[in-house]
């Protein structure tokens, strides 16, 4: 089975958010049970810096309005096939925006481009390599399955998968002539959305298959409160929807063998985590208080509910907490915090950036993992935090609801829960759950079980990589079926 993903970030090339690992971890675990995954992405400066050695396969003269071409690279396994166009993606600032965080003018030019680029894979190959499915990642990958149906002979089944349903990639009718696709198009049917032009509610329209990244996630956005005004399109295709939880790589993940933290460690031996703790304490400048270290790792945004943290500060201090916060995002919430952390010196640590080596050592020094999210398809940090014995502490939402057991009485009894949960996400519930993990924290052979749960629970590919190919093999056979016979 022969399946090109397309994707605008993919760990380790490029990543600013979740994307990025599901993208990069999945081609792995597919590849373990007999699926060949190839990796299209686009060919930012970064990017290309990172390419060993890269073969040169396809050549466009005109791809939505560039010259551009198709480079192959192998690294560590994986199949890359990086869109190399200079005009697009050779540029200062990140994937989407520019230096000054500003969008830049032609993301819908950037990102067509590399959907139609998959398209044209689709129908030409690489060296003999077709794809038998192409699966499409989020908005800047959502014209995908468009420019497969109306642009390629033998439109093969495709998969858009949504990470997140708030990111929608709408842009003014006028670039509409400048695609390439037929007028009829840009209808209800197709990309028009209230006038404007929608890459994924044009996904969601004409993809073979939907998924999310959890299953909570998948019957949340059929729903006003989560459908992000496409709740109307999405349940009008429901029979094509699944939610299937995503994995986290439980190699770059690792406790005992992760060279990013300061000792390694497992479940049942975490006598070494203290290790870990003492140079997280160190690095936030937190003081040797006998409390729960809390830790955050975010963007700093109101869908991450990290306004509530900043009200729940400092009462969480006053509760006997500390907090070690890292994350970037909305301008008057890294304020907020940064003043909570002057205001409590030695309780709060707050550090305003990005850092993939920081963010290992904090799940493997803290204590407990706050995520207060209003809305969360899957999240990767609580499962990370349960590698890591970083004990959850979640909103009733989405893949956090999926993934997290809560330690109501029920379950502690029976010796399953492997985090917290509340709801709603306000400030009272929060502290509410922050007051329950302080008096576990009380008892460290409470808090030791609930750390060796998380730390056993199953938080690979294995499972999901399996659902997906059962997916892809049932798109497989229906399109078979539909086959005109020899006869």
């Amino acid at each position: 089975m022969k399946i090109l993903s397309v994707a605008s970030e993919v760990y380790p090339l490029i990543k600013t958010g979740g994307l990025a690992d599901v993208a990069g971890a999945l081609p792995a675990a597919l590849a373990a049970i007999g699926v060949d995954m190839h990796v299209l992405l686009p060919g930012y400066s970064s990017v290309m810096a990172k390419l060993v050695n890269p073969v040169r396969l396809l050549e466009f003269d005109d791809l939505i309005g560039v010259g551009a071409a198709i480079l192959a690279c192998r690294l560590d396994g994986i199949q890359y096939l990086v869109l190399d166009a200079p005009e697009l993606f050779d540029r200062e600032g990140g994937p989407y925006t520019d230096a000054s965080g500003k969008d830049h003018p032609d993301n819908w030019r950037r990102f067509a481009a590399l959907c139609r680029a998959a398209a044209l894979i689709t129908e030409t190959g690489l060296d003999d390599w077709f794809p038998d499915i192409v699966h499409a990642h989020d908005w800047q990958a959502g014209l995908v399955p468009v420019y497969i149906k109306h642009t390629t002979a033998s439109p093969v089944p495709t998969v858009m998968t949504v990470h997140n349903l708030a990111f929608q990639g709408q842009f003014s009718p006028a670039i509409f002539a400048e695609l390439g696709l037929p007028q009829s198009v840009f209808t209800m049917d197709g990309v028009e959305y209230y006038g404007d032009v929608s890459y994924l509610k044009g996904g969601l329209q004409l993809a073979s298959a939907i998924t999310t990244v959890s299953p909570t996630y998948a019957q949340e956005i059929r729903t006003p409160e989560f459908g992000m005004g496409l709740e109307g399109l999405i349940n009008a295709r429901s029979a094509d929807l699944h939610g299937i939880v995503n994995g986290i790589d439980t190699e770059v993940w690792d406790p005992a063998a992760d060279p990013m933290i300061a000792a390694g460690y497992s479940h049942g031996k975490l006598k070494q985590r203290q290790i870990n703790r003492k140079a997280l304490a160190e690095r936030f400048g937190l003081d040797n208080a006998p409390g729960p270290v809390f830790t955050v790792v975010s963007r700093l945004t109101w869908q991450k509910g990290m306004d509530v943290l900043a009200e729940a500060a400092d009462e969480i201090v006053g509760m006997g907490g500390r907090l070690a916060i890292l994350g970037a995002g909305d301008p008057a919430l890294e304020a907020a915090l940064a003043e909570a952390a002057e205001r409590h010196p030695g309780k709060i640590g707050v550090i305003i950036g990005y850092d993939e080596a920081l963010s290992h050592l904090i799940q493997a020094g803290g204590d407990a993992l706050l995520v207060p999210s209003r809305f969360e398809p899957c999240g990767l940090t609580q499962l990370c935090g349960l590698r890591y014995g970083n004990v959850p502490i979640v909103a009733r939402t989405g893949g956090l609801a999926d993934t997290i057991i809560d330690a109501n009485e029920a379950a502690s009894a029976a010796r399953v829960a492997t985090g917290f949960q509340f709801s709603p996400v306000t400030t009272d519930a929060l502290l509410q759950a922050v007051r329950s993990a302080i008096r576990a924290f009380a008892e460290p052979k409470t808090w030791n079980r609930l750390q060796d749960r998380g730390m056993k629970s199953d938080v690979s590919w294995e499972r999901s990589a399996a659902r997906y190919v059962e997916l892809y093999s049932r798109l497989l056979a229906a399109r078979s079926d539909k086959q005109p016979s020899d006869d």
